[in-house]
């Protein structure tokens, strides 16, 4: 039996692909998070085998919330889902471990084939990613490009999100379970590696960076 975690704040996307995996005979769905953070949590709790996880997500995206569950559990297997395949959200997903990334639009039999294919220890993703990952490679090849790695610390990352979500910094150190001067301490770490001096600006660096969302 394949133990599976649903990880999504969209209900309808929920409400469509829980059922579609409880139809099949060897796969149990053990659980659903509606954000980052009870992603992780319910990931230490149940320990899935595979893990199916949105990358924009309230209080902690889905890349960094892959980060912090593939450090306690690093043979889960994450298969990322997404509105785009876009190259920066393929590279670090890639980055942080996943094993899949999947198109919100792909066909239902595409999830599937994705939950196989990562069981047995594959890669897996929707046509249009291959198409970009492949050509990525080609481009790397012929041009020795390389993008530069994120300069912030997952931590920092964490707290950026939730500092562009509008949350205190009473809130971070609560939901990050640190205190209120590590925050402030990484607040001011996070401004100077950016080079910005606002919360204004690290919102729009967060939205840009794919943190966080407009909505």
């Amino acid at each position: 039996m394949i133990r599976i975690l649903l990880a999504d704040d969209h209900k309808l996307l929920i409400d469509g692909l829980r059922p579609l995996l409880e139809k099949q005979k060897d796969i149990e769905v053990v659980g659903v998070a509606r954000d980052g953070l009870e992603a992780a949590s319910l990931a230490s709790k149940y320990k899935p085998d595979i893990i199916l996880l949105d990358i924009s997500m309230p209080r902690l995206n889905g890349i960094d919330a892959a980060r912090k569950i593939l450090d306690v559990l690093p043979d889960t297997k994450i298969v990322m889902l997404s509105m785009h395949a876009d190259r920066k959200f393929i590279q670090e997903s890639l980055r942080v471990g996943a094993r899949g990334y999947i198109l919100k639009e792909s066909a239902a039999s595409e999830v599937i084939e994705a939950i196989a294919a990562v069981r047995k220890g594959e890669l897996f993703f929707s046509k249009s990613v291959r198409e970009q990952v492949l050509h990525d490679y080609v481009e790397w090849v012929k041009e020795g490009k390389t993008e530069d790695a994120n300069p912030l610390s997952g931590r920092e990352r964490e707290v950026l999100q939730l500092l562009a979500e509008g949350k205190s910094t009473k809130d971070i150190a609560g939901l990050l379970f640190i205190s209120i001067k590590t925050v402030e301490s990484h607040r001011k770490q996070i401004m100077d590696k950016l080079g910005l001096h606002s919360i204004a600006e690290l919102t729009k660096y967060a939205i840009r960076e794919g943190l966080t969302k407009l909505d």
